[in-house]
């Protein structure tokens, strides 16, 4: 459960387009198949009625070619009339908008970068365990033995729920949104290190005063 909900905070690295699909697009899917599924159970091909055959028939209401006959094809009618064109249209014009927007604000340090297909391709890393930079160089250990020990008491479990909110929260501002899904990551570990070092040896996290 700890490393779902790590990724699933590490997702923040992502572009808007793919924090979308992640956030809303699957859950609409697995909403879509549910539905898809009992429809098609509870059609009866026998009924004449109904006059269909399971998924053909789920499939016929779903794009509005037959008109629905109980609950769940009038469900996917619904969802084919009007959530699957509003999600479309919503994630064309998200796509679209941020494309404009960072062709016009790109900083002039990433202009002419060359990204492989790979680099585009790979996904992105998982925030890091606070446990990863034990013994791993003096300014790692110092942050984490005094944002564990000081400003956590030793709770490890808590200090590491809150180093990734931090990391993910940051990654979520405007000055990290040019940057692609790797260099989002690292920049907002390595600026977060320095930041809550400094706060931590007085004691002080921003995620517990926030909460």
């Amino acid at each position: 459960m700890k490393r779902i909900k790590r990724m699933h905070r590490s997702r923040k690295a992502l572009s808007g387009a793919s924090q979308w699909i992640i956030d809303y697009g699957l859950p609409f899917l697995v909403l879509l198949v549910i539905t898809w599924v009992f429809a098609a159970r509870v059609t009866d091909p026998k009924d004449p009625k109904h006059g269909r055959e399971g998924f053909v028939g789920v499939y016929k209401a779903f794009t509005l070619i037959d008109p629905p006959q109980h609950f769940w094809l009038w469900a996917a009618s619904i969802l084919g009339w009007l959530i699957v064109p509003a999600i479309i249209g919503g994630f064309a014009g998200h796509v679209i908008t941020a494309r404009i927007e960072s062709a016009s604000q790109l900083s002039s340090s990433y202009l002419y970068r060359r990204r492989t297909l790979v680099d585009r391709l790979r996904p992105p890393g998982k925030i890091a365990l606070l446990s990863e930079y034990i013994n791993k160089s003096m300014p790692d250990q110092h942050f984490v033995d005094v944002f564990v020990r000081i400003a956590h008491r030793n709770y490890w479990e808590l200090a590491q729920d809150h180093w990734e909110i931090m990391v993910s929260d940051t990654m979520s501002t405007v000055e990290f949104a040019e940057l692609d899904r790797h260099e989002s990551l690292r920049r907002a570990e390595d600026q977060n290190r320095v930041t809550a070092s400094l706060a931590a040896v007085f004691g002080f996290c921003a995620v517990c005063e926030a909460q």
